[in-house]
């Protein structure tokens, strides 16, 4: 939660307490990107996602609105995807007022801010949202067993019985994990094949590397146009710890060429 520092050519505000908006100072385009941070969750901030939203906007003229939502144990279910849709409705309404066009709005997030923005996604009308851009998210909130969960248990920055603390602090009950909202695996085919065009990018050493591409199968197979690019030797949290910055960059110009299209 340090507090960043921003490229000379990004404009930063907060049109509201809980929302900072990263808008570019010596070009413009009329792409909006809502940014859900990561964090299990549980913690994580608009500062912890600062670099990526700055450097995204920097280098595309795009603008980023990043959301700070509130987050468990004390905030479970639904209560951080309630704020996140919330925010997503204020810059429908205001994107034309930032320079954007209501039209060319799109939703990303890393990890459990990936599984936000599907979820998030799916809770507007079908055509609001014309993109979805996803590092490594959570689209099963449990321990699926798959080969990466198994081989990259511990050690690898983000250990399964880590994970599985966050997902309980989300969602305590087991009975409910299962909710779509929660888990997006469990989403009706129905209801999957209403996402827009979708970009996941994942952590090749993950434990969630096999759940993010069982999620983009799947939904390629309803008929969503969906990408999924993986860096083989990268591990989770690229996108926000300082580490990896052959991964963070190869990230960054992978989404402005998704958010250009």
């Amino acid at each position: 939660n340090s507090k960043p520092t921003y490229p000379a050519n990004v404009k930063v505000t907060e049109p509201a307490g809980n929302l900072r908006l990263y808008t570019p100072t010596t070009s413009t385009n009329n792409t909006l990107l809502i940014y859900l941070h990561g964090g299990g969750w549980t913690i994580g901030s608009l500062n912890s996602c600062a670099r990526f939203c700055s450097e995204v906007c920097s280098r595309s003229g795009i603008s980023v609105l990043a959301v700070d939502y509130r987050l468990s144990p004390e905030y479970p279910y639904p209560t951080p995807l309630d704020d996140c849709e919330e925010a997503i409705r204020f810059a429908i309404k205001n994107a034309a007022r930032w320079g954007c066009s209501p039209n060319r709005i799109m939703v990303g997030g890393d990890s459990s801010g990936g599984n936000l923005a599907i979820s998030s996604t799916l809770r507007m009308n079908e055509g609001d949202i014309a993109g979805l851009l996803l590092f490594y998210p959570v689209v099963k909130a449990w321990n699926d067993h798959t080969p990466s969960w198994q081989k990259y248990d511990k050690g690898f920055g983000l250990d399964g019985d880590l994970m599985e603390a966050f997902n309980q602090s989300y969602e305590p009950s087991p009975d409910r994990i299962h909710n779509p909202e929660i888990s997006p695996m469990s989403a009706t085919d129905k209801t999957l094949k209403k996402l827009p065009r979708t970009l996941l990018i994942a952590a090749g050493r993950d434990i969630l590397a096999c759940q993010g591409k069982e999620f983009i199968d799947r939904i390629t197979s309803l008929g969503v146009n969906a990408t999924r690019i993986e860096f083989p030797s990268a591990v989770h949290l690229f996108i926000t710890v300082p580490g990896q910055e052959t991964a963070f960059n190869e990230a960054v110009k992978y989404t402005v060429e998704f958010l250009g299209k």
